[in-house]
Protein backbone atom coordinates (compact mmCIF):
# COMPACT_ATOMS: atom_id res chain seq x y z
CA UNK A 1 0.00 0.00 0.00
CA UNK A 2 1.84 3.08 -1.28
CA UNK A 3 0.06 6.37 -0.59
CA UNK A 4 0.52 9.82 -2.18
CA UNK A 5 4.10 9.05 -3.07
CA UNK A 6 5.85 11.51 -5.40
CA UNK A 7 9.34 10.27 -4.52
CA UNK A 8 10.92 7.67 -6.81
CA UNK A 9 14.40 7.65 -5.26
CA UNK A 10 16.27 8.69 -2.14
CA UNK A 11 19.69 10.28 -1.66
CA UNK A 12 21.83 8.54 0.97
CA UNK A 13 24.31 10.86 2.70
CA UNK A 14 26.36 7.95 4.07
CA UNK A 15 28.66 8.15 7.07
CA UNK A 16 30.39 11.28 5.74
CA UNK A 17 30.35 13.69 2.80
CA UNK A 18 34.04 14.57 3.02
CA UNK A 19 35.86 13.09 -0.06
CA UNK A 20 38.97 12.09 1.92
CA UNK A 21 36.96 10.51 4.73
CA UNK A 22 34.82 8.66 2.18
CA UNK A 23 37.96 6.96 0.84
CA UNK A 24 38.92 5.99 4.39
CA UNK A 25 35.39 4.62 4.94
CA UNK A 26 35.70 2.62 1.71
CA UNK A 27 39.02 1.05 2.72
CA UNK A 28 38.06 0.29 6.34
CA UNK A 29 34.63 -1.15 5.64
CA UNK A 30 35.85 -3.18 2.67
CA UNK A 31 38.34 -4.86 5.03
CA UNK A 32 35.60 -5.30 7.67
CA UNK A 33 33.19 -6.84 5.15
CA UNK A 34 35.80 -9.24 3.80
CA UNK A 35 36.54 -10.20 7.42
CA UNK A 36 32.83 -10.83 8.02
CA UNK A 37 32.60 -13.07 4.95
CA UNK A 38 35.81 -14.94 5.76
CA UNK A 39 34.97 -15.51 9.44
CA UNK A 40 31.34 -16.51 9.04
CA UNK A 41 31.79 -18.63 5.91
CA UNK A 42 34.67 -20.43 7.64
CA UNK A 43 32.39 -21.28 10.58
CA UNK A 44 29.64 -22.42 8.19
CA UNK A 45 32.07 -24.66 6.27
CA UNK A 46 33.61 -26.03 9.48
CA UNK A 47 30.26 -26.97 11.07
CA UNK A 48 28.96 -28.42 7.80
CA UNK A 49 32.00 -30.69 7.29
CA UNK A 50 32.87 -31.64 10.90
CA UNK A 51 31.19 -34.63 12.53
CA UNK A 52 32.43 -33.44 15.93
CA UNK A 53 30.23 -30.35 15.72
CA UNK A 54 26.89 -32.11 15.39
CA UNK A 55 25.28 -30.88 18.63
CA UNK A 56 22.33 -28.43 18.65
CA UNK A 57 24.60 -25.60 19.82
CA UNK A 58 26.58 -25.79 16.58
CA UNK A 59 23.41 -26.28 14.56
CA UNK A 60 22.25 -22.89 15.86
CA UNK A 61 25.74 -21.39 15.46
CA UNK A 62 25.61 -22.42 11.80
CA UNK A 63 22.42 -20.39 11.34
CA UNK A 64 23.81 -17.48 13.37
CA UNK A 65 26.81 -17.26 11.00
CA UNK A 66 24.45 -17.54 8.04
CA UNK A 67 22.36 -14.67 9.48
CA UNK A 68 25.44 -12.53 10.09
CA UNK A 69 26.59 -13.06 6.49
CA UNK A 70 23.20 -12.13 4.99
CA UNK A 71 22.54 -9.34 7.52
CA UNK A 72 25.80 -7.53 6.73
CA UNK A 73 25.42 -8.22 2.98
CA UNK A 74 22.08 -6.36 2.99
CA UNK A 75 23.98 -3.21 4.06
CA UNK A 76 27.77 -3.36 3.55
CA UNK A 77 28.27 -3.85 -0.24
CA UNK A 78 26.15 -0.85 -1.16
CA UNK A 79 27.69 1.22 1.63
CA UNK A 80 31.20 0.40 0.34
CA UNK A 81 30.36 1.22 -3.29
CA UNK A 82 28.55 4.43 -2.26
CA UNK A 83 31.73 5.62 -0.53
CA UNK A 84 33.31 5.95 -3.99
CA UNK A 85 30.40 7.94 -5.46
CA UNK A 86 29.96 11.70 -5.39
CA UNK A 87 26.17 11.41 -5.22
CA UNK A 88 24.55 8.23 -3.96
CA UNK A 89 20.95 7.48 -4.79
CA UNK A 90 18.76 4.46 -4.10
CA UNK A 91 15.46 3.80 -5.83
CA UNK A 92 12.25 3.55 -3.83
CA UNK A 93 11.96 -0.18 -4.62
CA UNK A 94 15.58 -0.89 -3.65
CA UNK A 95 15.05 1.04 -0.44
CA UNK A 96 12.03 -1.10 0.48
CA UNK A 97 13.95 -4.29 -0.35
CA UNK A 98 16.77 -3.15 1.93
CA UNK A 99 14.31 -2.43 4.76
CA UNK A 100 12.83 -5.93 4.36
CA UNK A 101 16.11 -7.89 4.16
CA UNK A 102 17.75 -5.86 6.93
CA UNK A 103 14.87 -6.46 9.35
CA UNK A 104 14.35 -10.06 8.25
CA UNK A 105 17.89 -11.20 8.97
CA UNK A 106 18.21 -8.91 12.00
CA UNK A 107 15.08 -10.43 13.55
CA UNK A 108 16.19 -13.93 12.57
CA UNK A 109 19.47 -13.33 14.40
CA UNK A 110 17.55 -12.31 17.52
CA UNK A 111 15.48 -15.51 17.40
CA UNK A 112 18.59 -17.64 16.84
CA UNK A 113 20.28 -16.03 19.85
CA UNK A 114 17.19 -16.91 21.92
CA UNK A 115 17.33 -20.51 20.68
CA UNK A 116 21.03 -20.69 21.60
CA UNK A 117 20.15 -19.49 25.12
CA UNK A 118 17.41 -22.14 25.35
CA UNK A 119 19.89 -24.78 24.20
CA UNK A 120 22.41 -23.74 26.88
CA UNK A 121 19.68 -23.69 29.54
CA UNK A 122 18.56 -27.25 28.72
CA UNK A 123 22.17 -28.50 28.44
CA UNK A 124 23.19 -27.08 31.81
CA UNK A 125 19.98 -27.21 33.85
CA UNK A 126 18.38 -30.37 32.36
CA UNK A 127 21.40 -32.45 31.23
CA UNK A 128 19.68 -35.84 31.56
CA UNK A 129 16.84 -34.78 29.23
CA UNK A 130 18.98 -32.75 26.82
CA UNK A 131 19.07 -35.20 23.89
CA UNK A 132 15.31 -35.77 24.15
CA UNK A 133 14.29 -32.10 24.43
CA UNK A 134 16.80 -30.71 21.90
CA UNK A 135 16.48 -33.41 19.24
CA UNK A 136 17.36 -32.65 15.61
CA UNK A 137 13.65 -32.57 14.74
CA UNK A 138 12.86 -30.09 17.52
CA UNK A 139 15.80 -27.87 16.53
CA UNK A 140 14.67 -27.90 12.91
CA UNK A 141 11.12 -26.91 13.87
CA UNK A 142 12.41 -24.10 16.13
CA UNK A 143 14.56 -22.65 13.34
CA UNK A 144 11.62 -22.89 10.91
CA UNK A 145 9.45 -20.96 13.39
CA UNK A 146 12.23 -18.36 13.68
CA UNK A 147 12.13 -17.90 9.89
CA UNK A 148 8.35 -17.49 9.94
CA UNK A 149 8.50 -15.00 12.82
CA UNK A 150 11.18 -12.97 11.03
CA UNK A 151 9.09 -12.87 7.87
CA UNK A 152 6.09 -11.58 9.84
CA UNK A 153 8.22 -8.88 11.51
CA UNK A 154 9.87 -7.65 8.30
CA UNK A 155 6.52 -7.70 6.46
CA UNK A 156 5.11 -5.44 9.17
CA UNK A 157 8.08 -3.08 8.67
CA UNK A 158 7.44 -2.95 4.93
CA UNK A 159 3.75 -2.25 5.52
CA UNK A 160 4.69 0.70 7.78
CA UNK A 161 7.22 2.00 5.24
CA UNK A 162 4.79 1.79 2.33
CA UNK A 163 2.09 3.57 4.33
CA UNK A 164 4.30 6.67 4.67
CA UNK A 165 3.54 9.48 2.16
CA UNK A 166 6.65 11.05 0.61
CA UNK A 167 5.94 14.21 -1.33
CA UNK A 168 9.08 16.33 -1.22
CA UNK A 169 12.35 15.83 0.69
CA UNK A 170 14.23 12.70 -0.30
CA UNK A 171 17.62 13.07 1.45
CA UNK A 172 18.28 10.31 4.02
CA UNK A 173 20.97 11.24 6.53
CA UNK A 174 22.13 7.65 6.89
CA UNK A 175 24.08 4.97 5.02
CA UNK A 176 21.11 2.61 4.54
CA UNK A 177 17.32 2.68 4.36
CA UNK A 178 15.48 2.12 7.62
CA UNK A 179 12.17 3.23 9.07
CA UNK A 180 13.62 5.73 11.55
CA UNK A 181 15.27 8.01 8.93
CA UNK A 182 12.32 7.49 6.56
CA UNK A 183 9.95 8.84 9.23
CA UNK A 184 11.81 12.17 9.07
CA UNK A 185 10.98 12.50 5.36
CA UNK A 186 7.27 11.67 5.55
CA UNK A 187 4.97 14.61 4.85
CA UNK A 188 2.38 13.54 7.43
CA UNK A 189 2.01 13.01 11.15
CA UNK A 190 4.11 9.94 11.96
CA UNK A 191 3.18 9.60 15.64
CA UNK A 192 1.11 6.43 15.14
CA UNK A 193 3.68 4.91 12.76
CA UNK A 194 6.47 5.56 15.25
CA UNK A 195 4.35 4.03 18.01
CA UNK A 196 3.91 0.92 15.88
CA UNK A 197 7.65 0.89 15.12
CA UNK A 198 8.53 1.02 18.82
CA UNK A 199 5.93 -1.63 19.67
CA UNK A 200 7.30 -3.88 16.90
CA UNK A 201 11.09 -3.51 16.59
CA UNK A 202 11.54 -1.86 19.99
CA UNK A 203 9.53 -4.49 21.83
CA UNK A 204 11.29 -7.38 20.06
CA UNK A 205 14.72 -5.96 20.98
CA UNK A 206 13.88 -5.08 24.60
CA UNK A 207 11.84 -8.18 25.50
CA UNK A 208 14.36 -10.50 23.82
CA UNK A 209 17.27 -8.82 25.62
CA UNK A 210 15.56 -9.10 29.03
CA UNK A 211 14.65 -12.75 28.36
CA UNK A 212 18.19 -13.59 27.27
CA UNK A 213 19.88 -11.89 30.23
CA UNK A 214 17.39 -13.48 32.67
CA UNK A 215 18.01 -16.93 31.16
CA UNK A 216 21.78 -16.54 31.48
CA UNK A 217 21.41 -15.40 35.11
CA UNK A 218 19.49 -18.64 35.80
CA UNK A 219 22.13 -20.66 33.92
CA UNK A 220 25.04 -19.05 35.79
CA UNK A 221 23.22 -19.56 39.10
CA UNK A 222 22.73 -23.27 38.37
CA UNK A 223 26.45 -23.75 37.67
CA UNK A 224 27.08 -23.93 41.42
CA UNK A 225 25.97 -27.57 41.34
CA UNK A 226 28.46 -28.56 38.62
CA UNK A 227 32.01 -29.84 38.86
CA UNK A 228 34.89 -27.38 38.51
CA UNK A 229 35.71 -28.58 34.98
CA UNK A 230 32.07 -28.56 33.85
CA UNK A 231 31.56 -25.15 35.43
CA UNK A 232 34.59 -23.74 33.61
CA UNK A 233 33.46 -25.04 30.20
CA UNK A 234 29.84 -23.88 30.64
CA UNK A 235 30.97 -20.50 31.95
CA UNK A 236 33.22 -19.97 28.91
CA UNK A 237 30.34 -20.76 26.53
CA UNK A 238 27.86 -18.54 28.39
CA UNK A 239 30.26 -15.59 28.56
CA UNK A 240 30.72 -15.82 24.78
CA UNK A 241 26.95 -15.73 24.28
CA UNK A 242 26.48 -12.83 26.72
CA UNK A 243 29.16 -10.78 24.93
CA UNK A 244 27.35 -11.28 21.61
CA UNK A 245 23.97 -10.40 23.14
CA UNK A 246 25.22 -7.13 24.67
CA UNK A 247 27.09 -6.12 21.52
CA UNK A 248 24.02 -6.67 19.34
CA UNK A 249 21.14 -5.57 21.58
CA UNK A 250 22.69 -2.49 23.20
CA UNK A 251 22.74 -0.35 20.03
CA UNK A 252 19.45 -1.84 18.75
CA UNK A 253 17.57 -0.87 21.91
CA UNK A 254 19.01 2.65 21.73
CA UNK A 255 17.83 3.08 18.11
CA UNK A 256 14.41 1.38 18.15
CA UNK A 257 12.91 2.11 21.59
CA UNK A 258 12.80 5.90 21.58
CA UNK A 259 10.48 8.55 20.07
CA UNK A 260 10.81 9.62 16.42
CA UNK A 261 13.96 11.67 16.85
CA UNK A 262 17.30 11.19 15.14
CA UNK A 263 20.68 12.03 16.64
CA UNK A 264 23.99 12.69 14.92
CA UNK A 265 25.40 9.60 16.67
CA UNK A 266 22.77 7.23 15.20
CA UNK A 267 24.86 6.35 12.15
CA UNK A 268 27.91 5.56 14.26
CA UNK A 269 25.88 3.46 16.69
CA UNK A 270 24.23 1.59 13.79
CA UNK A 271 27.71 0.49 12.65
CA UNK A 272 27.99 -1.60 15.83
CA UNK A 273 25.07 -3.90 15.00
CA UNK A 274 25.22 -3.79 11.17
CA UNK A 275 28.99 -4.35 10.82
CA UNK A 276 30.47 -4.82 14.31
CA UNK A 277 28.37 -7.76 15.48
CA UNK A 278 28.77 -9.87 12.29
CA UNK A 279 32.51 -9.15 12.40
CA UNK A 280 33.07 -10.00 16.08
CA UNK A 281 30.73 -13.01 16.36
CA UNK A 282 33.11 -15.43 14.56
CA UNK A 283 36.04 -14.19 16.69
CA UNK A 284 34.07 -14.56 19.93
CA UNK A 285 32.79 -18.05 19.11
CA UNK A 286 36.07 -19.42 17.74
CA UNK A 287 38.63 -17.88 20.10
CA UNK A 288 36.67 -19.03 23.16
CA UNK A 289 35.66 -22.44 21.80
CA UNK A 290 38.26 -25.23 21.67
CA UNK A 291 35.98 -27.60 19.71
CA UNK A 292 35.48 -25.10 16.88
CA UNK A 293 39.20 -24.29 16.76
CA UNK A 294 40.11 -28.00 16.61
CA UNK A 295 37.54 -28.62 13.87
CA UNK A 296 38.95 -25.68 11.87
CA UNK A 297 42.46 -27.10 12.22
CA UNK A 298 41.24 -30.48 10.96
CA UNK A 299 39.46 -28.82 8.03
CA UNK A 300 42.63 -26.90 7.16
CA UNK A 301 44.76 -30.07 7.52
CA UNK A 302 42.46 -31.98 5.15
CA UNK A 303 42.74 -29.16 2.62
CA UNK A 304 46.55 -29.20 2.83
CA UNK A 305 46.63 -32.99 2.43
CA UNK A 306 44.30 -32.87 -0.59
CA UNK A 307 46.42 -30.11 -2.16
CA UNK A 308 49.60 -32.19 -1.64
CA UNK A 309 48.04 -35.24 -3.28
CA UNK A 310 47.25 -33.35 -6.48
Amino acid sequence: MQLNNNVTEFILLGLTQDPVRKKIVFAIFLIFYLGILLGNLLIIATIKTSRALGSPMYFFLFYLSFCDTCFSTSIAPRMIVDALMKKTTISFSECMIQVFTFHFFGCLEIFILILMAVDRYVAICKPLHYTTIMSHRVCGVLVALAWVGSCVHSSAQIFLALSLPFCGPNVIDHYFCDLQPLLDLACADTYVTNLLLVSNSGAICTVSFVMLMFSYVIILHSLRNHSAEGRKKALSTCISHIMVVILFFGPCIFIYTRPATTFSTDKTIAVFYTIGTPLFNPLIYTLRNAEVKNAMRMLWSKKLVSDDQR
